[in-house]
């Protein structure tokens, strides 16, 4: 059945590609002798062997839709293909033939995105509606638009074990799951996206795979090394023997993903476990080919890294890695801290005073090679030449919502007016904006670190994760121990989806984000990102500003009290006073009765200042006689 190969070009180096009346097959065992595929019928055929450890060949008559294992050695056990493009049964199930051609793009004029001016918002699939799929998610994508969402970063999607789960225990890393829809369902959400305006970037897992499904080491050992430490499992080999195929499997995916579904980017989880003492890294590696896969197109990628290393987004010319942006936790932990009160853990070095957020907003990470007693070490890097876009700030995301044991969102952590001033904050930030999904109706689920295994596999990732929130003293009592969930319960699963009747009940704090969007999207200051420059003082013991520098004068003065009311006769602070032949009006307020706050009172009248607490005001400079 199988023959010669036509004279075709192949999308990837690896995995079944259906074209020219048939389907070319090729796969990378080096340690096997004989590789056939075995369709659903039964029918089987060799595969040729070529150098690398390569082994190839072209089934006449096999197309989209077709199903099939793979057999090494003659071996019994038939394996799913490890760079399968669909697993309709699962990961231990047959895959699957996708044509990657068959979706007919509705928006192929769209031409991507940068990371400046961006809103991004991370999404759950399988609990960001009650149906979990893309097709559902699809339905709420004019919602998201019109709150000023520009960006999804949706987070890992490729096929894992169970029935429900983060994601980030995948193990088909080319086949998007099953329990989200088809593959044309995922490209019909990004289509649909794109019209509406809206970028979509894939989070992706390039530092371990799952521990139910992986196959990867049946088709050779050398996939993963014993030369690096991994928290999660086996690192894998970037740099070891026979790591060439491995950063090729690796960097064809991150190509896949934005070639095949046209993903405007990637989101690398926990960059600095993708360990790689190569001269050219792979991290470096892996952002050259998805740009190169985007065409004409331009991509956002956008690192996780736990270490704080600003090399991942300086150019490669200056030694870096070429990413686009870094999450910074800095920032989240030090809102916390001021809003919660509270310092366990990782958020010891944090005090949440106002010369962290006036630092944050000036240089964004706030550890940048200082000691770090939380870890007994330095942390960070210098980051100071940065532009303030390459910072991706947040108040909530997956982890830290789920690390409150009680799945709480902040909105549950502190008061109202709190919070309102947090997101004022947060969203006019010169950095890059980041939501979590339901944060913009402060939707009341939860969202608890959830995943489906096996009796024996659940024990361990349920006392795992007892022991990761141990680090938290409360948590660590007997009482709290106790009282965590199951991650493998359907039931906490369930309690995670959102209730999108909340968008509409809650219409003040949809019209928080809306208003504060618009702002920062079409006010010509905020639009800017600090390219005039920002400055900051502290005020008070909880009170601080931000003066945005505009042109020719016309600046913007944030003032910004997470404390009691502020009255002052006068403040010795020179960035209070207006530029000439200017006055200060108020622009916005997060005390707003549109926002279900209690009104804003004059802020400054010539012989003194009233600083509302619990409270962000933005204030316009305007001519002196205009009112």
């Amino acid at each position: 059945m199988s023959q010669a190969e036509p004279a075709l070009r192949r999308r990837m180096p690896i995995g079944a590609e259906p074209s020219g009346g048939g389907t070319s097959f090729r796969v990378w065992a080096p340690a096997s002798a004989e590789v056939s595929v075995v369709l659903a019928d039964g029918r089987e055929a060799a595969l040729t062997a070529e150098e690398g450890g390569y082994f190839a060949g072209f089934l006449p008559g096999i197309g989209t839709g077709d199903r099939y294992r793979l057999r090494l050695d003659g071996n019994g056990q038939l394996l799913p293909d490890p760079a399968s493009r669909r697993q309709p049964e699962g990961p231990h199930g047959p895959s699957e033939v996708v044509d990657p051609h068959s979706y007919r793009w509705r928006h192929p004029q769209w031409r991507g995105v940068g990371i400046r001016g961006q809103v991004i918002y991370e999404m759950h699939v399988g609990t960001f509606t009650p149906e979990g799929s893309w097709a559902a998610a699809q339905a709420k994508l004019p919602f998201l638009r019109d709150i000023g969402i520009t960006l999804i970063e949706m987070m890992p999607v490729n096929e894992f074990a169970g029935r429900f789960g983060w994601g980030y225990d995948g193990v088909g890393l080319f086949a998007p799951t099953r329990l989200y829809g088809t593959p044309d369902e995922l490209r019909g959400f990004i289509d649909a996206a794109h019209g509406h305006g809206i970028g979509v970037i894939l989070d992706v897992v390039y530092n371990h795979l799952g521990p139910d499904g992986n196959y990867l080491p049946r088709f050779s050992r050398d996939y993963f090394t014993d030369r690096h430490d991994n928290e999660w499992g086996e690192a894998i080999n970037f740099d070891g023997p026979n790591s060439g195929p491995v950063r090729e499997f690796f960097a064809s995916n991150a190509a896949f993903w934005i070639d095949e579904y046209c993903f405007d980017g990637l989101r690398l989880d926990a960059t600095q476990s993708m360990q790689d003492d190569s001269r050219d890294h792979i991290i470096a590696e892996i952002a050259r080919t998805a740009r190169a896969a985007a065409g004409g197109r331009r991509i956002v990628i956008v690192g996780e890294n736990e270490p704080q290393e600003t090399r991942l987004v300086r150019q490669p010319e200056r030694g870096g890695f070429g990413l686009d942006a870094l999450w910074n936790d800095d920032l989240h932990h030090s809102a916390m801290v001021a809003v919660t009160g509270r310092r366990p853990a990782y958020y010891q070095d944090h005090r949440g005073s106002p010369q962290e957020f006036v630092s944050a907003a000036k240089h964004g990470y706030l550890f940048q090679g200082q000691g770090y007693a939380h870890q007994g070490k330095r942390r960070g890097t210098p980051g100071l030449d940065l532009p303030p876009w390459t910072m991706v700030s947040f108040t909530q995301n997956h982890d830290q919502i789920a690390n409150s044991a009680r799945g709480l969102r902040l909105h549950q952590r502190t008061d109202p007016a709190r919070l309102r001033a947090l997101t004022g904050l947060m969203l006019l930030l010169p950095a890059t904006p980041m939501l979590f999904q339901g944060q913009e109706f402060a939707a009341s689920a939860p969202f608890f670190y959830f995943a489906d295994h096996g009796p024996e596999l659940a024990v361990a990732v349920r006392e795992g994760r007892r022991d990761f929130l141990g680090q938290f003293p409360a948590m660590a009592t007997a009482e709290m121990q106790a009282r965590l969930t199951d991650p493998a319960s359907p039931e906490l699963f369930q309690r995670c989806k959102l209730d999108w009747s909340e968008a509409e009940r809650h219409g003040h704090a949809c019209a928080l984000h809306r208003d504060l969007l618009r702002l920062r999207r079409e006010d010509p200051v905020f639009a800017a990102q600090g390219r005039y420059g920002l400055d900051g003082a502290v005020l008070g013991p909880e009170a601080f500003l931000l003066r945005f520098f505009g042109e020719d004068g016309d600046d913007r003065l944030v003032l910004v009290n997470l404390g009691p009311d502020l009255e002052r006769t006068s403040l010795p602070e020179p960035l209070l006073a207006p530029p000439a032949g200017r006055a200060w009006q108020l622009l916005w307020s997060s005390e707003s009765s549109d926002y279900d706050g209690g009104g804003t009172p004059p802020v400054e009248n010539g012989t003194g200042w009233s600083i509302l607490g619990h409270a962000t005001l933005v204030l316009k400079a305007q001519p002196a006689d205009q009112d």
